[in-house]
């Protein structure tokens, strides 16, 4: 095993040019003090480059084109850098459902190209960017970390098994891996195939929204600014092969979600057209953030009813940026 050459002050960013891993490089290098920053992202249907356009000005930061699978490229660049943070992956449950393939090739087999490199060339940290989807729907309560994974979809399952990967080389060759396990995200920037963007770029074009079902699956909600709070909360004192859930702490259902997005955008109930609920479709996700909070000092921060307004007003200013990507978001 070699020692990564970058050291601790250079991270490798997988993913980031997605709607998460972007928000987290902006993130981190607004701090003038912060690490140099690689992201290798493999500019997929939902990447969205302009994201990083506020900080390719910056000396610290790097884009790579590539792809996680491309074991060659993943090994040059880990041996680079000390530090790896994982966001890279396929998370549309709908598309995992038409074609698991390429979820399972970039979800589990990417980690695992990841993973090597990482060990090969002694990473001193990487964390691991899971989802709460991993433990399946729990009718009440919420899931410690504790609770055994019991995915529902393709997509669930390829990152329950990409969870269980990391955490197993972190057993067996003492790899510093830590896991986050989120809730829904949302916030500016997002790419228009998800619940909140879809929803409030079809109201703004007077278009119909798809509600699934009876509308009463529950979810709960995160702002993108807790999440990557969160992230760098774990990454900097996270304990290495320990699990982190990340919750936003508003739960709705998807009616109650689509009531306040259609009061936001000045539209009525006959806007929505309920569609037949998709394929093992989870009831209900909660997670207990309660390890994130006492360890480290997690909270969120953002209200969720101001968060969504401002997310409606940013997608109201910017149809520049969101027009182009709709014919890339239909299934």
């Amino acid at each position: 095993m070699t020692r990564a050459r970058g050291g601790a002050d250079r991270i490798l960013v997988t993913g980031g040019a997605g709607f998460i891993g972007s928000h987290y490089v902006r993130t981190l290098l607004a701090d003038p003090r912060g690490p140099a920053v690689t992201v290798l992202d493999a500019l997929t249907y939902a990447a969205t480059p302009a994201a990083l356009d506020p900080v390719r000005s910056d000396p610290r930061f790097r884009f790579v084109h590539g792809d996680i699978l491309d074991a060659g490229l993943v090994d040059r660049l880990t041996a680079e850098h000390g530090q790896v943070v994982h966001f890279a992956a396929e998370s549309h449950v709908d598309r995992s459902i038409l074609d698991a393939s390429r979820f399972v090739a970039t979800n589990v087999t990417g980690t695992q190209v990841l993973l090597d490199a990482a060990v090969r060339h002694g990473v001193t940290r990487f964390v691991h960017i899971s989802t709460d989807e991993v433990y399946g729907s729990i009718p009440a309560g919420s899931w410690p970390e504790t609770d055994p994974v019991r995915p529902n979809s393709p997509y669930a399952a390829s990152k329950a098994a990409a969870d269980v990967l990391a955490l197993a080389y972190h057993r067996t060759h003492g790899l510093d891996v830590r896991v986050t396990r989120c809730s829904n995200n949302f916030g500016h920037h997002q790419f228009p195939e998800k619940v909140i963007p879809l929803f409030i770029t079809n109201l703004l074009d007077g278009l119909p929204v798809p509600l699934y079902g009876d509308g009463l699956h529950v979810r709960d909600w995160l702002h993108i600014d807790d999440h990557v709070r969160g992230v760098e909360l774990v990454r900097r004192g996270g304990r290495p092969g320990e699990i982190y859930n990340i919750g936003g702490g508003t739960e709705l259902s998807n009616r109650e979600l689509t009531a306040r997005l259609l009061a936001a955008c000045g539209a009525d109930w006959d806007r929505v057209e309920h569609v037949a609920d998709r394929k093992g479709h989870d009831r209900r996700y909660s997670v207990d953030y309660g390890k994130i909070r006492a360890e480290l000092g997690y909270r969120p921060r953002r209200d969720f009813d101001t968060a969504l307004a401002e997310t409606v007003a940013w997608y109201r200013d910017n149809r520049r940026w969101w027009e182009p990507l709709r014919a890339r978001a239909a299934l």
